[in-house]
Protein backbone atom coordinates (compact mmCIF):
# COMPACT_ATOMS: atom_id res chain seq x y z
CA UNK A 1 0.00 0.00 0.00
CA UNK A 2 2.90 2.39 0.72
CA UNK A 3 4.07 1.91 -2.86
CA UNK A 4 0.65 2.78 -4.25
CA UNK A 5 0.43 5.92 -2.14
CA UNK A 6 3.84 7.07 -3.30
CA UNK A 7 2.90 6.50 -6.91
CA UNK A 8 0.03 8.91 -6.46
CA UNK A 9 2.38 11.90 -6.45
CA UNK A 10 5.69 10.75 -7.93
CA UNK A 11 6.45 9.20 -11.28
CA UNK A 12 9.63 7.78 -12.73
CA UNK A 13 10.32 7.44 -16.42
CA UNK A 14 12.58 5.15 -18.42
CA UNK A 15 16.10 6.52 -18.71
CA UNK A 16 15.80 8.99 -15.83
CA UNK A 17 17.57 8.70 -12.54
CA UNK A 18 14.88 10.38 -10.48
CA UNK A 19 11.11 10.56 -10.30
CA UNK A 20 9.01 13.64 -11.03
CA UNK A 21 7.49 15.08 -7.89
CA UNK A 22 4.47 17.31 -8.37
CA UNK A 23 2.68 19.83 -6.17
CA UNK A 24 -0.67 21.54 -6.71
CA UNK A 25 -0.52 24.76 -8.73
CA UNK A 26 -3.22 27.42 -8.90
CA UNK A 27 -4.06 30.07 -11.47
CA UNK A 28 -6.68 32.63 -12.49
CA UNK A 29 -7.38 34.71 -15.59
CA UNK A 30 -8.90 34.34 -19.03
CA UNK A 31 -12.41 32.94 -19.44
CA UNK A 32 -11.75 32.97 -23.22
CA UNK A 33 -9.36 30.04 -22.65
CA UNK A 34 -11.22 28.43 -19.76
CA UNK A 35 -12.94 25.54 -21.55
CA UNK A 36 -9.79 24.07 -23.08
CA UNK A 37 -7.72 24.68 -19.93
CA UNK A 38 -10.25 22.76 -17.85
CA UNK A 39 -10.03 19.87 -20.32
CA UNK A 40 -6.24 19.80 -20.04
CA UNK A 41 -6.51 19.85 -16.25
CA UNK A 42 -8.82 16.83 -16.35
CA UNK A 43 -6.43 15.06 -18.74
CA UNK A 44 -3.34 15.38 -16.51
CA UNK A 45 -5.12 14.71 -13.24
CA UNK A 46 -4.70 10.95 -13.61
CA UNK A 47 -0.96 11.55 -14.14
CA UNK A 48 -0.62 12.97 -10.65
CA UNK A 49 -0.71 16.66 -11.58
CA UNK A 50 -3.13 18.78 -9.58
CA UNK A 51 -3.97 22.06 -11.31
CA UNK A 52 -6.65 24.48 -10.13
CA UNK A 53 -7.85 27.22 -12.50
CA UNK A 54 -10.75 29.52 -11.63
CA UNK A 55 -10.91 32.09 -14.46
CA UNK A 56 -12.21 35.50 -13.43
CA UNK A 57 -10.97 37.43 -16.47
CA UNK A 58 -7.56 38.33 -17.86
CA UNK A 59 -7.25 41.50 -15.79
CA UNK A 60 -7.87 39.56 -12.59
CA UNK A 61 -5.36 36.92 -13.64
CA UNK A 62 -2.60 39.48 -14.19
CA UNK A 63 -3.43 41.21 -10.90
CA UNK A 64 -3.49 37.99 -8.86
CA UNK A 65 -0.14 36.97 -10.34
CA UNK A 66 1.39 40.32 -9.39
CA UNK A 67 0.16 39.82 -5.81
CA UNK A 68 1.78 36.34 -5.71
CA UNK A 69 -1.57 34.81 -4.81
CA UNK A 70 -1.30 32.41 -7.77
CA UNK A 71 1.34 30.26 -9.45
CA UNK A 72 0.39 31.29 -12.98
CA UNK A 73 -2.04 33.48 -14.90
CA UNK A 74 -3.68 33.29 -18.32
CA UNK A 75 -4.36 36.42 -20.36
CA UNK A 76 -5.12 37.44 -23.93
CA UNK A 77 -3.01 40.58 -23.59
CA UNK A 78 0.27 41.34 -21.81
CA UNK A 79 0.73 43.64 -18.85
CA UNK A 80 -0.14 47.19 -19.98
CA UNK A 81 1.95 49.10 -17.42
CA UNK A 82 -1.03 51.32 -16.61
CA UNK A 83 -4.55 50.41 -17.59
CA UNK A 84 -7.06 52.82 -19.12
CA UNK A 85 -8.43 53.62 -15.66
CA UNK A 86 -5.03 54.77 -14.44
CA UNK A 87 -4.41 51.70 -12.28
CA UNK A 88 -1.09 49.86 -12.23
CA UNK A 89 -1.06 46.86 -14.56
CA UNK A 90 2.33 45.26 -13.99
CA UNK A 91 3.84 42.29 -12.19
CA UNK A 92 4.95 44.37 -9.16
CA UNK A 93 8.50 43.12 -9.62
CA UNK A 94 7.66 39.43 -9.92
CA UNK A 95 9.75 37.89 -12.71
CA UNK A 96 7.76 36.20 -15.45
CA UNK A 97 7.58 35.07 -19.07
CA UNK A 98 4.73 34.83 -21.59
CA UNK A 99 3.94 31.36 -22.93
CA UNK A 100 1.49 30.93 -25.87
CA UNK A 101 -1.04 28.21 -25.04
CA UNK A 102 -3.89 28.11 -27.58
CA UNK A 103 -5.33 30.02 -30.55
CA UNK A 104 -8.93 30.84 -31.37
CA UNK A 105 -11.36 33.26 -32.91
CA UNK A 106 -13.44 35.87 -31.10
CA UNK A 107 -16.97 34.95 -32.15
CA UNK A 108 -20.14 37.04 -32.23
CA UNK A 109 -22.97 34.87 -31.01
CA UNK A 110 -26.54 36.10 -31.11
CA UNK A 111 -30.22 35.28 -30.75
CA UNK A 112 -32.39 36.52 -33.59
CA UNK A 113 -35.73 35.01 -34.54
CA UNK A 114 -37.98 35.49 -37.54
CA UNK A 115 -41.33 34.42 -36.18
CA UNK A 116 -40.40 31.44 -34.04
CA UNK A 117 -37.47 30.37 -36.21
CA UNK A 118 -33.90 31.06 -35.13
CA UNK A 119 -31.67 32.73 -37.73
CA UNK A 120 -28.52 30.62 -37.92
CA UNK A 121 -26.66 32.06 -40.93
CA UNK A 122 -26.31 35.77 -40.16
CA UNK A 123 -23.54 37.67 -41.97
CA UNK A 124 -22.01 41.01 -40.93
CA UNK A 125 -19.14 43.13 -42.18
CA UNK A 126 -16.57 44.50 -39.79
CA UNK A 127 -17.98 47.98 -40.24
CA UNK A 128 -21.50 46.82 -39.39
CA UNK A 129 -20.30 44.96 -36.28
CA UNK A 130 -18.41 48.03 -35.11
CA UNK A 131 -21.45 50.26 -35.65
CA UNK A 132 -23.61 47.79 -33.66
CA UNK A 133 -21.21 47.76 -30.70
CA UNK A 134 -20.82 51.55 -30.77
CA UNK A 135 -24.60 52.16 -30.80
CA UNK A 136 -24.74 53.53 -34.35
CA UNK A 137 -26.90 50.60 -35.54
CA UNK A 138 -29.67 49.82 -33.05
CA UNK A 139 -32.25 47.72 -34.92
CA UNK A 140 -32.04 44.42 -36.77
CA UNK A 141 -33.88 45.89 -39.78
CA UNK A 142 -31.08 48.40 -40.42
CA UNK A 143 -30.19 48.70 -44.15
CA UNK A 144 -26.53 47.89 -43.45
CA UNK A 145 -27.51 44.49 -42.02
CA UNK A 146 -29.81 43.85 -44.96
CA UNK A 147 -26.99 44.71 -47.36
CA UNK A 148 -24.52 42.35 -45.64
CA UNK A 149 -27.07 39.56 -46.07
CA UNK A 150 -27.52 40.26 -49.80
CA UNK A 151 -30.99 41.77 -49.47
CA UNK A 152 -32.34 39.46 -46.78
CA UNK A 153 -34.15 41.61 -44.23
CA UNK A 154 -34.85 40.99 -40.56
CA UNK A 155 -37.59 42.16 -38.18
CA UNK A 156 -37.73 45.65 -36.68
CA UNK A 157 -36.32 44.51 -33.34
CA UNK A 158 -34.01 46.47 -31.00
CA UNK A 159 -30.42 45.23 -30.90
CA UNK A 160 -29.09 44.55 -27.40
CA UNK A 161 -25.28 44.30 -27.31
CA UNK A 162 -24.04 42.05 -24.50
CA UNK A 163 -20.60 43.12 -23.31
CA UNK A 164 -18.26 42.12 -20.48
CA UNK A 165 -18.57 43.82 -17.10
CA UNK A 166 -15.19 42.55 -15.85
CA UNK A 167 -11.66 43.27 -17.03
CA UNK A 168 -11.51 41.01 -20.06
CA UNK A 169 -8.86 39.90 -22.54
CA UNK A 170 -11.68 39.12 -24.97
CA UNK A 171 -12.79 42.74 -24.73
CA UNK A 172 -9.19 43.86 -25.24
CA UNK A 173 -8.83 41.74 -28.39
CA UNK A 174 -12.16 42.94 -29.81
CA UNK A 175 -11.49 46.61 -29.10
CA UNK A 176 -7.95 46.35 -30.50
CA UNK A 177 -9.45 45.09 -33.76
CA UNK A 178 -12.03 47.91 -33.86
CA UNK A 179 -9.37 50.52 -33.10
CA UNK A 180 -7.10 49.18 -35.88
CA UNK A 181 -9.75 48.51 -38.53
CA UNK A 182 -12.61 50.92 -37.78
CA UNK A 183 -10.89 53.57 -35.72
CA UNK A 184 -13.17 56.52 -36.43
CA UNK A 185 -16.32 54.81 -35.14
CA UNK A 186 -14.57 53.20 -32.16
CA UNK A 187 -12.72 56.32 -31.04
CA UNK A 188 -15.84 58.46 -31.26
CA UNK A 189 -17.60 55.97 -28.98
CA UNK A 190 -14.68 55.33 -26.60
CA UNK A 191 -13.45 58.92 -26.50
CA UNK A 192 -9.86 58.09 -27.43
CA UNK A 193 -7.75 55.64 -29.40
CA UNK A 194 -6.50 52.29 -28.19
CA UNK A 195 -7.87 49.16 -26.60
CA UNK A 196 -9.77 48.66 -23.37
CA UNK A 197 -10.29 45.67 -21.12
CA UNK A 198 -13.43 47.27 -19.65
CA UNK A 199 -16.10 47.75 -22.30
CA UNK A 200 -18.05 51.04 -21.98
CA UNK A 201 -21.69 50.10 -21.41
CA UNK A 202 -23.94 52.62 -23.14
CA UNK A 203 -27.46 52.67 -24.56
CA UNK A 204 -29.23 49.30 -24.60
CA UNK A 205 -26.03 47.35 -23.87
CA UNK A 206 -26.11 44.76 -21.09
CA UNK A 207 -22.95 43.75 -19.23
CA UNK A 208 -22.13 40.30 -17.88
CA UNK A 209 -19.12 38.90 -16.01
CA UNK A 210 -17.22 36.20 -17.88
CA UNK A 211 -17.70 34.60 -21.28
CA UNK A 212 -19.99 31.96 -19.80
CA UNK A 213 -22.42 34.56 -18.46
CA UNK A 214 -22.41 36.47 -21.75
CA UNK A 215 -23.30 33.22 -23.50
CA UNK A 216 -25.97 32.30 -20.98
CA UNK A 217 -27.64 35.71 -21.23
CA UNK A 218 -27.83 35.54 -25.01
CA UNK A 219 -29.20 31.99 -24.94
CA UNK A 220 -31.81 32.81 -22.30
CA UNK A 221 -35.55 32.99 -22.94
CA UNK A 222 -35.28 36.80 -22.90
CA UNK A 223 -32.33 36.86 -25.29
CA UNK A 224 -34.07 37.54 -28.62
CA UNK A 225 -32.35 40.52 -30.24
CA UNK A 226 -29.06 40.15 -28.35
CA UNK A 227 -25.53 39.85 -29.74
CA UNK A 228 -22.27 39.47 -27.82
CA UNK A 229 -18.61 38.50 -28.19
CA UNK A 230 -17.10 35.31 -26.77
CA UNK A 231 -14.56 32.69 -27.76
CA UNK A 232 -15.99 30.35 -30.43
CA UNK A 233 -15.88 27.46 -27.94
CA UNK A 234 -18.87 28.84 -26.04
CA UNK A 235 -21.51 28.93 -28.83
CA UNK A 236 -20.12 25.65 -30.16
CA UNK A 237 -20.69 24.05 -26.76
CA UNK A 238 -24.15 25.63 -26.53
CA UNK A 239 -25.12 24.75 -30.14
CA UNK A 240 -25.72 28.44 -30.80
CA UNK A 241 -25.14 30.36 -34.07
CA UNK A 242 -22.32 32.80 -34.69
CA UNK A 243 -21.95 35.65 -37.16
CA UNK A 244 -20.03 34.99 -40.36
CA UNK A 245 -17.69 37.99 -40.47
CA UNK A 246 -16.52 39.52 -43.75
CA UNK A 247 -12.76 39.19 -44.28
CA UNK A 248 -10.34 41.19 -46.42
CA UNK A 249 -10.91 38.85 -49.37
CA UNK A 250 -14.64 39.65 -49.41
CA UNK A 251 -15.89 36.37 -47.96
CA UNK A 252 -18.05 35.83 -44.89
CA UNK A 253 -16.47 33.17 -42.64
CA UNK A 254 -16.94 31.80 -39.15
CA UNK A 255 -14.12 31.28 -36.60
CA UNK A 256 -13.49 27.55 -37.09
CA UNK A 257 -10.16 26.00 -36.14
CA UNK A 258 -9.19 25.97 -39.83
CA UNK A 259 -10.13 29.58 -40.59
CA UNK A 260 -8.31 30.71 -37.46
CA UNK A 261 -5.20 28.72 -38.41
CA UNK A 262 -5.18 30.30 -41.88
CA UNK A 263 -5.66 33.80 -40.46
CA UNK A 264 -2.76 33.42 -38.05
CA UNK A 265 -0.34 32.60 -40.88
CA UNK A 266 -0.11 36.39 -41.19
CA UNK A 267 0.45 37.08 -37.48
CA UNK A 268 3.73 38.51 -36.30
CA UNK A 269 5.24 37.80 -32.94
CA UNK A 270 7.61 39.95 -30.95
CA UNK A 271 11.05 38.45 -31.58
CA UNK A 272 13.08 40.61 -29.20
CA UNK A 273 14.26 38.08 -26.64
CA UNK A 274 15.58 40.87 -24.43
CA UNK A 275 12.09 42.38 -24.20
CA UNK A 276 9.50 41.45 -21.62
CA UNK A 277 7.05 41.37 -24.57
CA UNK A 278 8.87 38.46 -26.25
CA UNK A 279 6.34 36.19 -28.00
CA UNK A 280 3.44 38.62 -27.68
CA UNK A 281 1.29 38.93 -30.79
CA UNK A 282 1.05 41.63 -33.46
CA UNK A 283 -2.17 41.01 -35.38
CA UNK A 284 -2.36 43.73 -38.03
CA UNK A 285 -1.55 41.19 -40.74
CA UNK A 286 -4.26 38.87 -39.45
CA UNK A 287 -6.91 41.56 -39.72
CA UNK A 288 -5.89 42.25 -43.34
CA UNK A 289 -5.25 38.62 -44.42
CA UNK A 290 -6.65 38.26 -47.97
CA UNK A 291 -6.93 34.49 -47.94
CA UNK A 292 -10.67 33.75 -48.51
CA UNK A 293 -10.63 31.34 -45.54
CA UNK A 294 -9.13 33.72 -42.97
CA UNK A 295 -11.21 34.70 -39.94
CA UNK A 296 -10.12 38.28 -39.21
CA UNK A 297 -10.49 38.39 -35.40
CA UNK A 298 -8.15 35.51 -34.60
CA UNK A 299 -5.55 35.51 -31.84
CA UNK A 300 -3.95 33.38 -29.17
CA UNK A 301 -3.81 33.32 -25.40
CA UNK A 302 -0.81 33.35 -23.05
CA UNK A 303 0.09 31.71 -19.79
CA UNK A 304 2.18 33.97 -17.54
CA UNK A 305 4.70 31.78 -15.72
CA UNK A 306 7.00 32.75 -12.81
CA UNK A 307 10.71 32.66 -13.71
CA UNK A 308 12.43 34.23 -10.68
CA UNK A 309 15.00 32.19 -8.79
CA UNK A 310 13.87 33.66 -5.49
CA UNK A 311 10.11 33.52 -6.11
CA UNK A 312 8.87 32.69 -2.62
CA UNK A 313 5.68 31.05 -3.86
CA UNK A 314 7.40 28.54 -6.12
CA UNK A 315 9.04 25.22 -5.21
CA UNK A 316 10.79 22.63 -7.34
CA UNK A 317 7.65 20.49 -7.33
CA UNK A 318 5.47 23.42 -8.43
CA UNK A 319 7.85 24.40 -11.23
CA UNK A 320 7.95 20.78 -12.39
CA UNK A 321 4.16 20.70 -12.45
CA UNK A 322 4.04 23.88 -14.53
CA UNK A 323 6.64 22.45 -16.94
CA UNK A 324 4.94 19.09 -17.42
CA UNK A 325 1.40 20.47 -17.50
CA UNK A 326 2.37 22.89 -20.23
CA UNK A 327 4.31 20.28 -22.20
CA UNK A 328 1.16 18.19 -22.36
CA UNK A 329 -0.91 21.27 -23.25
CA UNK A 330 1.44 22.37 -26.06
CA UNK A 331 1.66 18.90 -27.55
CA UNK A 332 -1.03 16.22 -27.20
CA UNK A 333 -3.38 18.67 -25.50
CA UNK A 334 -3.57 20.72 -28.70
CA UNK A 335 -5.43 17.85 -30.37
CA UNK A 336 -8.37 18.74 -28.09
CA UNK A 337 -8.38 22.37 -29.28
CA UNK A 338 -10.41 21.93 -32.49
CA UNK A 339 -13.28 19.90 -31.01
CA UNK A 340 -13.60 22.50 -28.25
CA UNK A 341 -13.80 25.45 -30.66
CA UNK A 342 -10.18 26.56 -30.48
CA UNK A 343 -7.30 26.26 -32.95
CA UNK A 344 -4.04 24.42 -32.17
CA UNK A 345 -0.79 26.37 -31.96
CA UNK A 346 1.64 26.15 -34.90
CA UNK A 347 5.16 24.78 -34.71
CA UNK A 348 7.08 28.00 -34.12
CA UNK A 349 4.97 28.91 -31.09
CA UNK A 350 5.33 25.40 -29.66
CA UNK A 351 9.11 25.63 -30.05
CA UNK A 352 9.11 29.04 -28.43
CA UNK A 353 6.91 27.69 -25.64
CA UNK A 354 9.55 25.05 -24.88
CA UNK A 355 12.13 27.81 -24.72
CA UNK A 356 10.06 29.71 -22.18
CA UNK A 357 9.57 26.57 -20.08
CA UNK A 358 13.35 26.12 -20.02
CA UNK A 359 13.51 29.29 -17.90
CA UNK A 360 12.01 27.26 -15.07
CA UNK A 361 15.19 25.19 -14.98
CA UNK A 362 17.29 28.35 -15.03
CA UNK A 363 15.39 29.43 -11.94
CA UNK A 364 15.74 26.00 -10.32
CA UNK A 365 18.30 23.49 -11.72
CA UNK A 366 16.37 20.63 -10.11
CA UNK A 367 13.51 21.09 -12.60
CA UNK A 368 13.77 18.44 -15.33
CA UNK A 369 13.17 19.74 -18.88
CA UNK A 370 15.82 17.87 -20.87
CA UNK A 371 15.50 15.30 -23.66
CA UNK A 372 12.34 16.72 -25.18
CA UNK A 373 11.70 16.66 -28.91
CA UNK A 374 9.07 18.48 -31.00
CA UNK A 375 9.16 15.57 -33.46
CA UNK A 376 7.37 13.49 -30.82
CA UNK A 377 5.07 16.31 -29.74
CA UNK A 378 1.79 14.97 -31.22
CA UNK A 379 0.55 18.47 -32.06
CA UNK A 380 -1.97 18.33 -34.95
CA UNK A 381 -0.62 21.41 -36.77
CA UNK A 382 2.66 19.82 -37.82
CA UNK A 383 4.13 16.52 -38.94
CA UNK A 384 7.14 15.35 -36.95
CA UNK A 385 8.64 13.96 -40.17
CA UNK A 386 8.25 17.25 -42.04
CA UNK A 387 8.23 20.23 -39.73
CA UNK A 388 8.02 22.82 -42.52
CA UNK A 389 4.25 22.53 -42.93
CA UNK A 390 1.21 23.87 -41.14
CA UNK A 391 -1.06 20.89 -41.72
CA UNK A 392 -4.15 22.61 -40.39
CA UNK A 393 -3.79 25.64 -42.65
CA UNK A 394 -2.97 23.53 -45.70
CA UNK A 395 -6.09 21.40 -45.46
CA UNK A 396 -8.46 24.21 -44.43
CA UNK A 397 -11.59 24.17 -46.66
CA UNK A 398 -12.25 27.11 -48.97
CA UNK A 399 -15.50 29.06 -48.44
CA UNK A 400 -18.50 28.40 -50.64
CA UNK A 401 -19.29 30.76 -53.51
CA UNK A 402 -22.46 31.77 -51.65
CA UNK A 403 -20.27 33.16 -48.84
CA UNK A 404 -18.90 35.88 -51.10
CA UNK A 405 -20.05 39.47 -50.78
CA UNK A 406 -22.98 40.00 -53.16
CA UNK A 407 -23.91 36.30 -53.23
CA UNK A 408 -25.92 33.95 -51.04
CA UNK A 409 -26.32 33.88 -48.16
CA UNK A 410 -25.54 30.18 -47.76
CA UNK A 411 -28.15 28.09 -45.98
CA UNK A 412 -25.51 26.33 -43.87
CA UNK A 413 -26.02 26.72 -40.14
CA UNK A 414 -23.19 28.24 -38.11
CA UNK A 415 -22.05 27.23 -34.65
CA UNK A 416 -21.57 23.62 -35.77
CA UNK A 417 -17.80 23.68 -36.19
CA UNK A 418 -17.90 24.65 -39.86
CA UNK A 419 -16.87 22.75 -42.97
CA UNK A 420 -14.29 19.98 -42.62
CA UNK A 421 -11.42 19.20 -45.00
CA UNK A 422 -13.19 16.05 -46.24
CA UNK A 423 -16.30 18.00 -47.27
CA UNK A 424 -16.56 18.36 -51.04
CA UNK A 425 -17.43 21.36 -53.17
CA UNK A 426 -20.18 19.41 -54.93
CA UNK A 427 -22.74 21.11 -52.69
CA UNK A 428 -21.69 24.62 -53.75
CA UNK A 429 -24.35 26.78 -55.42
CA UNK A 430 -24.56 27.29 -59.15
CA UNK A 431 -22.58 30.03 -60.88
CA UNK A 432 -23.68 33.45 -59.73
CA UNK A 433 -23.95 32.37 -56.11
CA UNK A 434 -27.49 33.61 -55.67
CA UNK A 435 -28.96 30.28 -54.55
CA UNK A 436 -28.58 29.01 -51.03
CA UNK A 437 -26.32 26.04 -50.38
CA UNK A 438 -28.10 23.15 -48.70
CA UNK A 439 -27.86 23.09 -44.94
CA UNK A 440 -24.82 21.14 -43.84
CA UNK A 441 -22.97 21.94 -47.06
CA UNK A 442 -19.21 21.95 -46.67
CA UNK A 443 -16.28 23.63 -48.29
CA UNK A 444 -13.50 22.64 -50.64
CA UNK A 445 -9.79 23.01 -50.16
CA UNK A 446 -9.63 24.31 -53.72
CA UNK A 447 -9.78 28.09 -54.02
CA UNK A 448 -13.02 29.63 -55.34
CA UNK A 449 -12.91 30.40 -59.05
CA UNK A 450 -12.73 34.14 -58.46
CA UNK A 451 -10.27 34.00 -55.57
CA UNK A 452 -6.76 35.41 -56.00
CA UNK A 453 -4.33 32.70 -57.09
CA UNK A 454 -2.03 33.47 -54.17
CA UNK A 455 -4.83 32.84 -51.68
CA UNK A 456 -4.99 29.10 -52.30
CA UNK A 457 -1.94 28.44 -50.14
CA UNK A 458 -1.37 30.18 -46.80
CA UNK A 459 1.62 32.48 -46.72
CA UNK A 460 4.46 31.33 -44.51
CA UNK A 461 7.90 32.51 -43.63
CA UNK A 462 11.00 31.02 -45.20
CA UNK A 463 11.33 28.73 -42.21
CA UNK A 464 7.90 27.24 -42.83
CA UNK A 465 6.73 28.48 -39.46
CA UNK A 466 3.32 29.95 -40.21
CA UNK A 467 3.03 32.59 -37.52
CA UNK A 468 6.09 34.49 -38.74
CA UNK A 469 4.87 37.00 -41.32
CA UNK A 470 6.63 37.53 -44.63
CA UNK A 471 7.06 40.63 -46.74
CA UNK A 472 5.44 38.95 -49.74
CA UNK A 473 8.71 37.85 -51.34
CA UNK A 474 9.30 34.82 -49.19
CA UNK A 475 11.67 36.69 -46.89
CA UNK A 476 10.65 36.76 -43.27
CA UNK A 477 10.07 40.18 -41.78
CA UNK A 478 10.79 38.85 -38.31
CA UNK A 479 13.42 36.32 -37.38
CA UNK A 480 12.03 32.83 -36.96
CA UNK A 481 11.72 31.49 -33.42
CA UNK A 482 13.82 28.48 -32.52
CA UNK A 483 14.23 26.62 -29.26
CA UNK A 484 16.15 23.66 -27.95
CA UNK A 485 14.48 20.34 -28.64
CA UNK A 486 12.84 19.29 -25.41
CA UNK A 487 10.52 16.61 -24.14
CA UNK A 488 8.28 16.06 -21.09
CA UNK A 489 9.94 14.24 -18.22
CA UNK A 490 6.80 12.34 -17.35
CA UNK A 491 5.45 11.72 -20.84
CA UNK A 492 7.75 10.84 -23.67
CA UNK A 493 7.83 10.18 -26.52
CA UNK A 494 4.08 10.08 -26.99
CA UNK A 495 3.25 12.26 -23.98
CA UNK A 496 1.68 9.58 -21.80
CA UNK A 497 3.26 6.19 -22.57
CA UNK A 498 5.07 5.90 -19.19
CA UNK A 499 1.84 6.57 -17.35
CA UNK A 500 0.14 3.96 -19.50
CA UNK A 501 2.73 1.34 -18.52
CA UNK A 502 2.38 2.44 -14.92
CA UNK A 503 -1.37 1.93 -15.08
CA UNK A 504 -0.90 -1.52 -16.66
CA UNK A 505 1.57 -2.47 -13.93
CA UNK A 506 -0.78 -1.35 -11.18
CA UNK A 507 -3.68 -3.22 -12.78
CA UNK A 508 -1.64 -6.44 -12.99
CA UNK A 509 -0.56 -5.97 -9.38
CA UNK A 510 -4.15 -5.52 -8.24
CA UNK A 511 -5.22 -8.66 -10.08
CA UNK A 512 -2.27 -10.93 -9.22
CA UNK A 513 -1.24 -9.93 -5.69
CA UNK A 514 -4.50 -10.91 -3.94
CA UNK A 515 -4.23 -14.40 -5.43
CA UNK A 516 -0.59 -14.76 -4.44
CA UNK A 517 -1.41 -13.54 -0.96
CA UNK A 518 -4.33 -16.00 -0.69
CA UNK A 519 -2.17 -18.89 -1.84
CA UNK A 520 0.40 -17.96 0.77
CA UNK A 521 -2.24 -18.08 3.52
CA UNK A 522 -3.43 -21.49 2.34
CA UNK A 523 0.13 -22.85 2.43
CA UNK A 524 0.57 -21.51 5.96
CA UNK A 525 -2.69 -23.17 7.00
CA UNK A 526 -1.57 -26.49 5.52
CA UNK A 527 1.79 -26.36 7.29
CA UNK A 528 0.13 -25.43 10.55
CA UNK A 529 -2.34 -28.32 10.26
CA UNK A 530 0.47 -30.82 9.58
CA UNK A 531 2.23 -29.74 12.82
CA UNK A 532 -0.74 -30.63 14.92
Amino acid sequence: MAILIALGCTFSTPGTASAAVYAQIEGTGSTWSDLIVQQWIADVNSNGMQVVYTGGGSSKGRKDFSLKSTDFAISEIPYQGTDEQGNADNSAGREYAYLPIVAGGTAFTYQLKVGNTMVRNLRLSGETLTRIFTNQITSWDDPAITKDNNGRSFPKLPITPVVRSDGSGTTAQFTTWMDKQHGAAWRKFFGKSGLTSYYPRKGRAVSQAGSDQVMNYIASSAGNGTIGYVEYAYPLDKDYPVVKVENAAGYFVEPTEYNTAVALTRAKINQDKSSQLYLTQILDGVYANKDPRAYPISSYSYMIIPTGKTDTRMTTAKRQTVADFMFYSLCAGQSKAGPYGYSPLPLNLVKAGFQQLAKLKVADPKVEVTNRDVKACNNPTFDGKNLNKNLLAEKAPQPEACDKVGAGPCGTETGQGGAKPDDQASQAPAAGGGAQAPAGGGGSTAAPADAPTSAAVPETGASGDPAVATDGTGTTTDAAVFASATELESARPSDNKPFGWLAVGLLIALVVLPGVYGASLRRRSTVSGGGR
